[in-house]
C-alpha cells in the first residue's frame, strides 16, 4: 500500500482558504473547491474547519484520485466528488450546481500514489512503463509520444517545459534509441546524454518534468483553471495555488497580478478613484515551508503558495 500524501504547506493554505474569526469557530459557510483532491490531504484539513453546512466540492482527473474522493464522500456528506480536469472547472461548477465558492486550492504536484508507483511512469526511481498520464482515459501516453515525434519536437519540448539547455542533445538521442518502452531507458539516455558534474539533481529529472507536462497539458490547463474558476469565486473568496517549479509559478504570479492591478489607461487621462478599483488583491506570496516541514516531507523543499482574494 502506498502511504498516505502528506500535503504540502497545509495549515498555511487552509488558514488563509477558510479564515476563521474566533477560536474553535467554524469557517464562514458555503462552497469549497479542492480542484486537485489527490489523496484528499488538503481537503480532509479543510473540512475539518468548515460548518456542517458548508460543502466542497473535490475534483480530481486521475480515476484513483477520484475513487478516493468517492471514499471520503461516503464519510462525510459535505464532500462532492467529481472526475474532470480543473481546466473545465466552470463546467463541472455548472453542472454540480454551484454557483460560487467561498474558498479554492489548487496543489499543482504529483501525489505519493502517482510518484510512488512505478505503473504510472512518473518516476525514474524505479522501471515502469512509459506512461505518464494523469487522466488514464487519454489516449496520449508518453512512450506514444517519445515513439512518434521528430527530434526537434523532442527537443523544443524538453527545453521549453523542462528548462534543460542540452534539450538538443537529448532529443537526438531519444530517436537514436528508439523505441522505448519503460521509464528506466528515457532516464539512462538522459544520463548518458548529460554530464553528472555540477548537478545537484538526477539528469533526468527535467526531461521526466518535461515530458510530464506535454503530456497532460499541465501548463494550458493551469492557465485555463486560472480564467474559469475566478469569475466564480464569492467577493471576498479566496483562491491558493501551490506550484512547484518555474514554470507553473510564473504563470500563477502573472494572473494574481494581473488580477491584483487596475486596467491601464492612457496617461494624464483623470480618473475618479472608483474607476481604479481592482478585481483583486494578493493575500499571501511566496510562502515555502519551513525547514521542520522540509525535514519531515523532503518533497516539499520547491513548494510555492501564493493567495488570492477576490474584491470586485
Amino acid at each position: 500500500m502506498t502511504p498516505r500524501h502528506e500535503p504540502v504547506l497545509c495549515r498555511e493554505t487552509v488558514e488563509w482558504v477558510a479564515p476563521i474569526s474566533a477560536k474553535d469557530a467554524p469557517a464562514p459557510g458555503g462552497d469549497y473547491l479542492d480542484a486537485t483532491f489527490g489523496q484528499g490531504g488538503h481537503s480532509r484539513c479543510l473540512l475539518a474547519r468548515l460548518g456542517a453546512s458548508s460543502r466542497l466540492l473535490a475534483l480530481d482527473r486521475d480515476r484513483e484520485a477520484f475513487e478516493c474522493a468517492q471514499a471520503l464522500a461516503a464519510e462525510d456528506a459535505r464532500v462532492i466528488p467529481r472526475r474532470g480536469r480543473f481546466g473545465d472547472i466552470r463546467t463541472v461548477l455548472a453542472e454540480t450546481g454551484i454557483p460560487e465558492v467561498r474558498g479554492a486550492i489548487m496543489d499543482l504536484g504529483l501525489s505519493s500514489a502517482q510518484l510512488d508507483r512505478p505503473g504510472r511512469g512518473f518516476s525514474f526511481q524505479a522501471d515502469g512503463p512509459l506512461d505518464m498520464r494523469m487522466d488514464q482515459r487519454q489516449p496520449l501516453t508518453a512512450a506514444r509520444w517519445l515513439n512518434s515525434a521528430p527530434a526537434e519536437e523532442l527537443a523544443k519540448v524538453i527545453r521549453e517545459c523542462g528548462e534543460e539547455p542540452q534539450a538538443r542533445r537529448i532529443g537526438q538521442a531519444i530517436v537514436a534509441a528508439r523505441p522505448l518502452s519503460c521509464t528506466g531507458e528515457l532516464a539512462r539516455i538522459a544520463a548518458a546524454a548529460l554530464p553528472r558534474r555540477g548537478r545537484r539533481k538526477h539528469p533526468a529529472t527535467r526531461v521526466f518534468q518535461a515530458v510530464r507536462i506535454f503530456v497532460n497539458r499541465e501548463l494550458e490547463e493551469l492557465q485555463a483553471a486560472l480564467e474559469g474558476l475566478f469569475p466564480q469565486l464569492a467577493i471576498g473568496g479566496r483562491l491558493a495555488v501551490i506550484s512547484f517549479h518555474s514554470l507553473e509559478d510564473r504563470i500563477v504570479k502573472r494572473f494574481f497580478r494581473k488580477r491584483s492591478s487596475p486596467p491601464p489607461v492612457p496617461r494624464e487621462i483623470p480618473l475618479r478613484h472608483e474607476d481604479q478599483r481592482v478585481e483583486a488583491r494578493t493575500l499571501a506570496g511566496p510562502v515555502f515551508p519551513g525547514e521542520a516541514e522540509i525535514r519531515r516531507n523532503a518533497r516539499a523543499r520547491s513548494a510555492v503558495l501564493r493567495v488570492l482574494e477576490r474584491m470586485a
